[in-house]
């Protein structure tokens, strides 16, 4: 008990002397500091790092809506109210908010539905407030849904009139009279199928699965695009079932596109003679090409093709497969097939299906498919060897430094992550005594390593290998072997028209290397580089030279403090390349204006200038 006592007391007497700080207490500091002085973006972007770290504290998401109001960011601000309301559903005050702000943002429906919460609570002091908002949202809906109403009574076929009824019954929160007039609406223009998905829509939220799946099954595989995608999002995640079919087709008794896909579903599915009873309720002149209820595989292909190009692509991978069935030969089928897997991001299905129809007589599939599979091959394939070379010229070390590496990976089945053996090469022409630079500049060594790399998600790619480094012969610095563990992680993003593209525009990219070097007192460093710019379109006059010129900016830091790995540069450079060369040839020229971070210990004063030369080439087999 003693013990007990003693630590309440500590921690007592830490709070007292305000030793137990909020861990955020200096981020919101900054973030109300930067709201004082209505440097509103800063505070914003301040708050949501407080929000992301803390994501239940609903004073924080209060201070982000109202800085988000502050901004005229009036949704941003509601959904933050919205997250408060799910938090602590007892905070009226922020539910009022978020009731005006729907009101605002044109959720009237979901705003006259909290302001009823609010003024039905006896012990609200919000009720009054509440009451007079809801009265002011709910009496204009409730005259209007009257008004049209009686006008129904006079005109019952009037389109405008079932529609206007619809949208208000839907506000006033009346479902089943909303779900009423849309379908009577849509029945009345069946062309307009927004009607169609917001009968759908409203039959969803009433709890009615089976009469919302047939509306908006009917109404995605309508001729409204815009009606059918906005169906398409609110269908489940899943291929429509036959007796679905069968209820949508009830609904929208001539929506042949409907027809036509049970048919071909049936058929797929060997019910041959159901399929040819549905075929058979077709109109003659407007059947498929099918005959005795059998489907040929060029209709199939015809779906197929349709639901790829109207983004349907569940259905087109299965009207592919459906046609490859009926054709294995048709090399088209297999290079789109590879194309609708490789949207969906199954690569290694899609890799497959571009490996057998770059073998078709016909080349130009043969080539569009050779392609699609060279440009997935190092990604997908068991083994991949990759070799890069990279000599540079240093004016600030007066020397050309050499770095290269030969790799052979091993795809670790769908892991994703890679082994990997390696030769990595570090040298440069004058050797590091004489040139005067840094040894892990200029290594002269040999590194044979093994190790682990992940796949590039997002950009970022992490590794890790272990070695043995290996001194050339003629170098006499240091031990001749030493062991060498190295890892870290690797992000690349470009944007815009990149060299190679043969297009000229605006380029930004970014390189960013941080590493670890067990070797070299177990040092880790961070690497950016950072260019931006424009790339020209190829000169045919000059052979088709592609030129890309940008403005660098690299910053580099290391956790050991030395002067030369600490470093802000920038300056102008040009990169360029010829179209007939190999693609993976790059030539480079920079001149930079550089800064040492770190004075101790360096030899060459504060600032320095380099020009810099490079030629970078690599290939992966």
């Amino acid at each position: 008990m003693s013990t007990r006592l003693g630590l309440i007391l500590l921690v007592a007497g830490l709070l007292a002397c305000g030793q137990m700080q909020d861990p955020l207490a200096s981020l919101l500091d900054r973030a109300y500091k930067a709201l004082a002085e209505k440097q509103y973006p800063q505070a914003v972007e301040l708050f949501a790092e407080a929000v992301e770290a803390a994501p239940e504290r609903v004073s924080i998401r209060k201070d982000l809506a109202y800085t988000y109001l502050r901004m005229g960011e009036t949704e941003a601000a509601r959904d933050q109210f919205e997250q408060v309301m799910r938090i602590d559903p007892l905070d009226q005050q922020a539910a009022l908010e978020y009731a005006f702000l729907c009101h605002e943002t044109g959720k009237t429906d979901i705003a006259r539905r909290v302001f009823d919460q609010i003024r039905r609570d006896e012990n609200s002091p919000y009720r009054a407030t509440a009451e007079a908002a809801f009265q002011n949202i709910d009496r204009p809906l409730a005259e209007g849904l009257a008004r049209w109403l009686q006008a129904l009574e006079l005109q019952p076929d009037d389109y405008n009139a079932h529609r206007e009824v619809a949208i208000l019954a839907e506000r006033r929160g009346e479902l089943a009279l909303a779900a009423e007039h849309y379908l009577k609406a849509w029945r009345l223009r069946p062309e307009w199928r927004s009607m169609l998905v917001a009968y759908g829509r409203i039959e969803q939220a009433r709890g009615e699965p089976e009469r919302a799946m047939a509306a908006l099954l009917a109404a995605s595989r309508g001729p409204e695009p815009r009606a059918a995608e906005a169906a398409r999002k609110l269908l489940p995640d899943r291929y429509p079932y036959v007796y679905e079919f069968r209820q949508a087709i009830e609904l929208d008794p001539d929506n042949i596109a409907l027809r036509e896909e049970l048919v071909y579903l049936l058929e797929a599915m060997g019910r041959r003679e159901e399929a040819a009873r549905e075929l058979a309720a077709i109109p003659q002149a407007q059947r498929p090409g099918a005959g005795a209820g059998t489907v040929r595989s060029a209709d199939v292909r015809a779906l197929a093709e349709r639901s790829y190009q109207a983004g349907y692509l569940r259905d087109a991978l299965k009207y592919y497969l459906m046609a490859h069935e009926e054709d294995p030969l048709d090399f088209r089928v297999m290079l789109q097939l590879g194309w609708t897997l490789n949207v969906m991001g199954r690569d290694e299905e899609a890799f497959r299906w571009f490996g057998l129809a770059r073998k078709s007589p016909d080349a130009s599939i043969a080539r569009e498919a050779g392609r699609a599979y060279s440009n997935l091959r190092p990604s997908q394939a068991r083994f991949r060897t990759t070799v890069w070379l990279f000599p540079v010229f240093s004016s600030r070390w007066r020397d050309v430094f050499a770095y290269g590496q030969v790799r052979t990976e091993l795809k670790l089945g769908r892991l994703p992550l890679r082994t990997y053996f390696s030769t990595r090469l570090i040298g440069d022409s004058q050797g590091m005594v004489s040139s005067g630079a840094p040894k892990r500049l200029a290594d002269n060594a040999a590194v044979l390593a093994a190790g682990v790399t992940t796949n590039s998600w997002q950009g970022f790619i992490f590794w890790f290998e272990a070695g043995e480094a290996v001194r050339y012969a003629w170098t006499s610095a240091g031990r001749r072997f030493s062991a060498d563990l190295r890892g870290g992680a690797a992000f690349y993003r470009g944007f815009g028209r990149l060299l190679g593209s043969g297009h000229r525009g605006a380029h930004v990219e970014t390189n960013d290397d941080f590493v670890f070097l067990s070797r070299f007192d177990n040092d880790a460093l961070l690497y950016s580089q950072n260019r931006a710019g424009y790339t020209l379109a190829p000169l045919k006059k000059l052979g088709g030279l592609e030129t890309q010129w940008s403005w660098n900016l690299n910053l580099s830091r290391d956790i050991k403090r030395a002067y030369w790995a600490n470093t802000v540069e920038t300056g102008p450079g040009v990169r360029f390349r010829w179209e007939r060369m190999p693609r993976p040839w790059v030539f480079s020229f920079s001149v930079l204006r550089g800064a040492y971070l770190i004075r101790e210990g360096n030899p060459w004063g504060r600032r320095y200038t380099d020009y810099r030369a490079g030629i970078w080439y690599a290939f992966t087999h």
